[in-house]
C-alpha cells in the first residue's frame, strides 16, 4: 500500500474511533440505597477493555416493592433496588479483578439501562435483587438479543420461592423456551480460573451479624444458569447467596474471609468465562 493509502486508512480509523467515543454515553453516578459519598478512584475517567456493568431495572410491582417501601422511585434516576451494594461492591470487586487477573479493568462501574440501546457495548452485566425486578416486554427483547449475540449476565442476591417466581416472570419474557438448569460441579465456569467444586452459601453482612449464612429458613444455595444452542452459558444465577455483599464487605474485619474469598473467586471465574466463551 502506498504512503498516501496508509495515511488515508489511519485517518479513517481515527474518524471511526472518534465517532464511537462521541456516541458513548458519559459516565455518571446515581443516587444509591446505601452509598452516596463513596470515594471516586483517581483514574475513574481512564477507559479500559472491561468494565463492571450493572443492570438498571424497574421494580416488581406493589407486592415486591412493598418489601422495600423506601425504594419505589423511578429506577432511571437511581435510589432503586438495582443500586443495592452500589457502588462499593462494584469498585471493591474491580480492585480484585485488577490484582488477580491480567484483564484491563476500568476502576468505576457502568449502570446500564436496556431502554437506551448501548447494552451491546458491555460484554458482562451484573444485577442484584432480581427477585424484585419487572422487565418490560421491550427490555426483555433487548436483553434476549444481547445474550444471544454473546453477552453474559450474572444475577445475585434473591431468596425464597416468592422472589424466585418474580425473577422467573421477567426471565421467561427474555427466554420463554430455554430451561433454567442447576449447574453441575464439572461446568466449565467453575474451573476456568479457580476450581470451585466446593462451593457454599455466601452470606450477606446482615446474615453474618445474625450468626447465619441465609436470609430465609430452608434456603440452600443454588447455582443455576441458562445455556445457548452452542452450550455457552449466557445467564449465571447465584440464587440464595449474596455474592455482592462478599465484594462490598471484603475489606471489613467483621465479614468472614471465607465468604469474601469464595465470592471474589466466583466473580473472577464468571468474568473470565464470559470473556473467553
Amino acid at each position: 500500500m502506498s504512503l498516501r493509502g496508509i495515511l488515508s486508512a489511519v485517518g479513517c480509523a481515527l474518524m471511526f474511533l472518534g465517532a464511537t467515543y462521541a456516541f458513548q454515553k458519559p459516565w455518571r453516578e446515581y443516587p444509591a440505597t446505601e452509598y452516596n459519598n463513596f470515594p471516586l478512584p483517581p483514574d475513574s475517567q481512564v477507559p479500559a477493555e472491561w468494565t463492571f456493568a450493572r443492570l438498571m431495572f424497574p421494580g416488581g410491582g406493589p407486592e415486591a416493592d412493598g418489601y422495600y417501601p423506601r425504594f419505589q422511585g423511578d429506577y432511571r434516576h437511581g435510589l432503586s433496588l438495582w443500586t443495592q451494594d452500589y457502588p462499593r461492591a462494584d469498585r471493591h470487586f474491580v480492585l480484585a479483578v485488577r490484582r488477580l487477573t491480567r484483564l484491563h479493568a476500568r476502576s468505576v462501574e457502568q449502570p446500564i439501562n436496556l431502554d437506551e440501546g448501548d447494552v451491546y457495548d458491555w460484554p458482562w452485566i451484573y444485577a442484584v435483587q432480581v427477585g424484585h425486578w419487572n422487565l418490560s416486554d421491550g427490555q426483555a427483547a433487548a436483553f434476549r438479543e444481547y445474550l444471544l449475540r454473546g453477552g453474559f449476565f450474572m444475577c445475585d442476591d434473591f431468596w425464597g420461592e416468592d422472589e424466585w417466581e418474580i425473577f422467573l416472570e421477567s426471565m421467561k419474557r427474555v427466554f420463554p423456551d430455554r430451561p433454567i438448569v442447576d449447574l453441575p460441579n464439572e461446568a466449565a465456569i467453575f474451573h476456568v480460573v479457580y476450581d470451585l467444586d466446593e462451593r457454599y452459601q455466601v452470606a450477606s453482612q446482615g446474615s453474618v451479624n445474625r450468626g447465619v449464612s441465609f436470609k430465609c429458613n430452608s434456603c440452600p444455595d443454588k447455582w443455576r444458569g441458562i445455556y445457548d444452542d452452542r452450550g455457552r452459558l449466557m445467564v449465571a444465577i447465584t440464587y440464595q447467596s449474596d455474592v455482592g455483599d462478599s465484594w462490598e464487605w471484603a475489606d471489613a474485619p467483621t465479614y468472614p474471609a471465607r465468604y469474601a474469598a469464595l465470592g471474589v473467586r466466583i466473580g473472577v471465574n464468571y468474568i473470565i468465562y464470559a470473556m473467553t466463551h
